[in-house]
């Protein structure tokens, strides 16, 4: 098997057949010593979260609720 300039590896079909791989599976790659585990997400995060754990810590601005709100309502 082979990784593809993309990053990408096709799993044979027998194995996420065997394992309920569907599309849209999440995954996570565990390291193991000196390999390497594919393993099934139980319960992945939703898009929701996702999108809010991607952007948690990135705010510049140190202003209140109230005072953010404020500035939207042109107050």
């Amino acid at each position: 098997m082979k990784i593809t300039s993309k990053g990408q590896v096709t799993i044979p079909q027998e194995i996420r057949e065997r394992f309920g791989l569907l599309p849209g599976t999440e995954v996570a790659f565990v390291p193991d010593g000196a390999a390497l585990r594919v393993v099934k997400q139980k319960d992945p995060p939703g898009r929701g979260k996702k999108i809010v754990q991607r952007l948690l810590g990135r705010a510049t601005v140190r202003m209140t609720t109230d005072e953010i709100l404020d500035l939207t309502r042109g107050e």
